[in-house]
């Protein structure tokens, strides 16, 4: 059955490719979510005045990929301890978020962070906020599968800003 699963996670551009490649997902889209204004634009939500977040939102199939597989796909791509954005990603547009779409992706968004909190993986607390969905407002063109348009701009950009480092050194199995 169709479903959607909205998570923010820092810069929008990293979060589509991890998403991308599994079965059961139809759809990976770059957006703005959590704010006031609709229809904002990438400088309106880059000024830190609306209140939305780059995210991206993801259909999903569930009888093929479940929304907790998407959980640890997600959790996988952040610093869920950052408070303050991701990487040299800074303010309240690139701060991380999982938007749930219902009550049981709010309780699976929910027992997943605790799990998350408790698992000793980090020693400060986790600071990802579980929120209702709000209206998801697509990105410009030019930010949509930026990583298969863009992909030497893409490569340096996930490797400069510490994003890659990071989940290397603590997202490896």
């Amino acid at each position: 059955m169709k479903q959607y699963a909205t998570f923010a996670g820092g810069c929008f551009w990293c979060m589509v490719k991890p998403f991308d490649k599994y079965d059961g997902v139809h759809l990976v889209v770059s957006g703005y979510t959590g704010g006031d204004i609709p229809n904002p634009s990438y400088e309106l939500v880059c000024s830190e005045t609306t209140g939305h977040r780059e995210a991206v939102q993801i259909e999903f199939d569930d009888e093929v990929i479940s929304y907790h597989e998407l959980l640890n796909i997600f959790w996988r791509q952040i610093d869920p301890t950052d408070s303050g954005g991701q990487f040299f990603d800074r303010g309240e547009s690139y701060q991380t978020a999982i938007f749930y779409h219902s009550a049981k992706q709010q309780h699976e968004a929910e027992q997943s962070k605790h799990e998350l909190e408790h698992s000793g993986k980090f020693s400060k607390s986790i600071a990802t906020e579980i929120l209702p969905a709000k209206p998801f407002y697509l990105a410009e063109e030019g930010h949509q599968d930026y990583y298969k348009k863009n992909p030497g701009h893409y490569k340096r950009y996930s490797v400069g800003s510490g994003r890659e480092r990071f989940k290397s050194e603590n997202w490896s199995e």
